[in-house]
């Protein structure tokens, strides 16, 4: 009777170990699954964003002055139009700050693009996903940062228009809806552009033809 007690309790202890590596084998296949799509995803979004050709092209006024109206709107020192590479953001624009870009692993918009709204922090001090940035500590001190997505027609997340201050503070809902606002017409003249630039590329192409 033990014999057949210790026999049943081996089998039960096989079954478990089997049933254990045939769940981690799953929840592997899973994971992998979810990296590939993200992957993807970030290929086709930085794809997207390639096809504007905007990436270190000289400044504009049309984005200039969306960027302006921002700060001006938000009441905030800076104001800045990003757009989000693999490994950096570049600015279209920019009110309050030199630089021309910065490493994308330090920046606040790479958690602004994942979201569907804006993204508010109050207090980057307070946040556990800021509060050792160097951008924090250091020049530019920020403390306040509020991103709006720039969103294709595609639905790529391109980069972002935000705003920011060097004190704790948050914005009222108008100028949250002026924000994504501004962001749209970002946007749209980013469009606006690719269009214009596409209309050149098929008027040459007719002109060689009937040259030729």
């Amino acid at each position: 009777m033990h014999f057949n007690c210790i026999n049943y309790l081996n089998l039960i202890f096989v079954f478990i170990l089997l049933l254990r590596i045939k769940l981690k084998g799953v929840y592997k296949t899973e994971d992998n699954a979810t990296l590939t799509t993200a992957g993807e995803s970030e290929q086709n979004r930085l794809q997207a964003l390639l096809a504007y050709k905007i990436l270190d092209t000289p400044a504009e006024r049309e984005f200039d002055d969306l960027a302006a109206l921002a700060a001006y709107i938000c009441d905030t020192p800076i104001a800045l139009i990003t757009l989000l590479t693999e490994d950096r953001q570049w600015f279209k624009a920019r009110i309050g700050i030199s630089a021309p870009e910065t490493p994308r692993c330090h920046s606040f918009c790479q958690y602004a693009i994942e979201k569907a709204d804006i993204l508010e922090i109050p207090d980057a001090l307070q946040d556990i996903r800021f509060f050792q940035n160097p951008f924090v500590l250091g020049e530019p001190n920020i403390r306040f940062y509020a991103g709006s997505p720039l969103v294709n027609a595609d639905g790529y997340k391109l980069g972002t228009l935000c705003v920011i201050d060097k004190f704790p503070r948050e914005l009222s809902e108008s100028q949250k809806m002026a924000l994504g606002s501004l962001a749209n017409q970002v946007v749209a003249h980013l469009e606006l552009r690719l269009k214009i630039r596409q209309l050149e590329a098929e008027n040459s192409n007719l002109q060689a033809q009937v040259k030729n």
